[in-house]
């Protein structure tokens, strides 16, 4: 395995794919005021179809911005939620699904190689070893791999209670830290030992109490 970059390459790599995420951030916000600006200005019998093409595209925005590894998802959910309370949670249910799920399913057909490239300019050098070794394996023999990494008292309970551990983690606050949704997510695909349809149900579930929470009981809930 190659040796990680110098100090200062990847720190410019990083503060590089941190500003990209920012400035898409930032675009989408823009482009939004934008386009409620001019959709206001429409005859009226046009606004109608013009806000739900401009709710379908933020939709998808914003399920690709809760899809990239490192995005604070639980807290960008929660302040939607709290601005707009009741009206936004099937918003906020619906997108946040469609980001998680993009995130497994890039995980599921990335090449490994590239989030090896990643880590190795974290300087993350035991992740990168790790993932070179599981890179040639399948399912089943990444599971042994993973079972082996694992305290033997803690490795059999934590993968058969996998999906479990996976929904407890998408609903952490400050999962940020650790990946984000998306991080968290991208890795159950690339780990290919969680299967999309019970990644679906886990997501699914996962994600519904706090919207439901709050088009039952109000925004004041979560205050």
């Amino acid at each position: 395995m190659p040796p990680p970059p110098p100090l200062r390459i990847a720190v410019l790599r990083t503060l590089l794919r941190i500003a990209a995420i920012v400035a898409l951030a930032v675009a989408i916000h823009q482009a939004t005021d934008w386009l409620m600006d001019q959709i206001v200005t429409m005859p009226i019998e046009y606004r109608g179809p013009a806000t739900i093409l401009l709710v379908g595209a933020l939709l998808w925005c914003y399920a690709l911005l809760l899809a990239i590894p490192f995005v604070p998802g639980v807290e960008i959910g929660l302040a939607v939620l709290m601005a707009y309370g009741a009206a936004g949670a099937p918003f906020v249910y619906l997108a946040t699904c469609l980001g998680l799920l993009l995130a497994y399913c890039v995980g599921r057909f990335l090449p490994v190689a590239s989030l090896i490239a990643v880590f190795r300019d974290l300087h993350m050098r035991r992740a990168c070893e790790l993932l070179s070794r599981m890179e040639p394996l399948d399912g089943p023999a990444r599971l042994a791999l993973l079972r082996g990494h694992l305290p033997e008292r803690l490795a059999p309970a934590a993968l058969k209670w996998r999906y479990l551990a996976l929904a407890l983690l998408i609903n952490l606050p400050g999962n940020a830290v650790i990946g984000g949704g998306g991080g968290i997510l991208l890795m159950a695909g690339l780990s290919r030992i969680f299967l999309f349809r019970s990644v679906v149900l886990t997501i699914v579930l996962a994600v519904a109490p706090v919207p439901l929470a709050v088009i039952i009981f109000g925004a004041g809930i979560i205050d």
